[in-house]
């Protein structure tokens, strides 16, 4: 995947310790990177090669460009 082309997403905590963690790519997904918000705090995360999706724990807002959402927990 260019990095032109990866996507981005955008993830705004709305309390205090919630976790971003980034999977990886291959026959086994694992658990690559975490990182804890706190509140208020935001971080643009980017698919790529080795990044296939992000598990979010906590209230967050997510952006993508699909569209706006809030987790419930």
């Amino acid at each position: 995947m260019e990095s032109n082309q990866a996507e981005y997403v955008v993830i705004k905590a709305k309390e205090g310790g919630v976790q971003v963690i980034g999977l990886t790519r291959g026959s086994d997904t694992k658990f690559h990177h975490t990182e804890k918000l706190d509140r208020g705090e935001v971080l643009i995360a980017q698919f790529t090669e080795h990044t296939s999706a992000i598990k979010i724990r906590g209230k967050a807002t997510v952006m993508t460009k699909f569209g706006t959402l809030d987790t419930d927990a």
